[in-house]
C-alpha cells in the first residue's frame, strides 16, 4: 500500500506545532517564580498563572518556589567562654523574597546560609558560660538571626528565625551538672525545712506574746477594778468620819462650853477666898469666924450652882 506524502507532513508539522507549544506556552504554579532567560540574558521574573514565551529565544532558566523553608543546620562543636566543647545543631526558617537575587546574587544561598549560621553559632556560645547556654537561647536564636539577615538581603532571602534544637555538653560535665543540680535540690530541701522551722518558731513565740500581752491586760484590769473598789471604800470610810467628826465635835465643844464655866466658877470661888483672906489681914485681928465661913459657904454655893457672882 503506498505511503501518503501529504499525511506525513501534516503530522510532521503538528508535532512541530505541539513542540513549540510546549516550548512557549508556560503555566506558573501558585507561591512560585521563573526567572526567564533570552538569548542568555535575565529577561524576566514569571509569577503564578500561564504566560508565553518567545521560541528558541525565550528560556526558563531557574525555577524558585516562594515558600517558607526549613533548613537543618548539622551539629558542630562550640567552645564556651568558660572553654567547655558543646554539640549544638538547629533548624533555619527562610523565604525567597526576590528570585532574581536569589538566581544571580549567589550560586547557593542554601549552602551559604548553613556555612553563615554555624560560623555566627560559634561566635554567639563563645560569649556566653555553659551554665547560660540553656537559659540564653532565646537571645542566641535572635541574634543569630539578626546577623543571617543582614547577610542574606542581598541574596534576596529573608531569614525568619533560627531555633537550637540540642546542647549536648561532653558526659563528664553532664555528671557534674548533674551532681550541681543534685547538690542545688539538696540545698533548697534544707533552706525550705529551715525556713518551715523559723515560721513555726515565730508563730508559736508570737501565739506566746499574744497570750502574755491578754494576760497582763487581764491584770492590769483586774488591778483597776480591785483600786477603783478600794477608793470607793476609801472614800464612804471619809465621808463616816467626817460625820463622826461633825457629832464629837458637837460634844467637845459642849465639854468645852462647860469646862469654861466650870474654870469661872473656880476663879470667882477662888477671888472670894483671896478677898476674905486679904481683909482679915488688913483688919490685924481675929476675924469673925462666923463671916468667913458664910463667905466660904456663898463661894460653894456660887460653883455648885454655876450663876456669875453678884457684887
Amino acid at each position: 500500500m503506498p505511503i501518503d506524502t501529504g499525511l506525513i507532513v501534516v503530522v510532521l508539522f503538528a508535532l512541530v506545532v505541539l513542540f513549540v507549544v510546549f516550548r512557549t506556552a508556560v503555566v506558573v504554579p501558585q507561591q512560585s517564580a521563573f526567572v526567564v532567560e533570552r538569548l542568555g540574558r535575565y529577561n524576566a521574573t514569571l509569577n503564578a498563572g500561564f504566560h508565553i514565551l518567545v521560541p528558541f529565544v525565550d528560556v526558563i532558566r531557574y525555577r524558585h518556589s516562594l515558600k517558607e523553608r526549613a533548613i537543618d543546620i548539622p551539629e558542630q562543636i562550640c567552645i564556651t567562654r568558660d572553654n567547655v566543647q558543646v554539640g549544638v545543631d538547629g533548624i533555619l526558617y527562610l523565604k525567597i523574597l526576590n528570585a532574581e537575587r536569589a538566581s544571580y546574587g549567589i550560586s547557593d544561598y542554601i549552602f551559604a546560609i548553613t556555612q553563615l549560621a554555624q560560623t555566627t553559632l560559634r561566635s554567639e556560645v563563645g560569649k556566653i558560660d555553659l551554665d547560660r547556654t540553656f537559659e540564653e537561647r532565646t537571645t542566641i536564636n535572635v541574634s543569630l538571626v539578626g546577623e543571617l539577615d543582614k547577610a542574606s538581603e542581598a541574596w534576596g532571602v529573608k531569614v525568619l528565625r533560627y531555633e537550637i534544637k540540642n546542647i549536648q555538653p561532653p558526659v563528664d560535665i553532664l555528671a557534674a551538672m548533674e551532681k550541681q543540680m543534685r547538690a542545688e535540690r539538696e540545698k533548697r530541701a534544707v533552706i525550705l525545712a529551715s525556713e518551715g522551722q523559723r515560721d513555726a518558731a515565730i508563730n508559736t513565740a508570737e501565739g506566746q506574746k499574744q497570750q502574755v500581752i491578754k494576760a497582763s491586760e487581764a491584770q492590769r484590769q483586774r488591778n483597776i477594778n480591785e483600786a477603783d473598789g478600794q477608793a470607793a471604800a476609801i472614800r464612804a470610810d471619809r465621808v463616816r468620819d467626817r460625820a463622826g467628826h461633825s457629832r464629837s465635835g458637837d460634844r467637845d465643844s459642849d465639854r468645852r462650853r462647860h469646862g469654861g464655866r466650870s474654870a469661872a466658877r473656880r476663879r470667882t470661888v477662888r477671888r472670894t477666898v483671896r478677898t476674905a483672906c486679904a481683909h482679915h489681914q488688913y483688919r490685924r485681928r481675929p476675924a469673925n469666924v462666923s463671916d468667913v465661913a458664910g463667905m466660904i459657904a456663898t463661894a460653894m454655893k456660887v460653883f455648885s450652882s454655876g450663876a456669875p457672882p453678884k457684887n
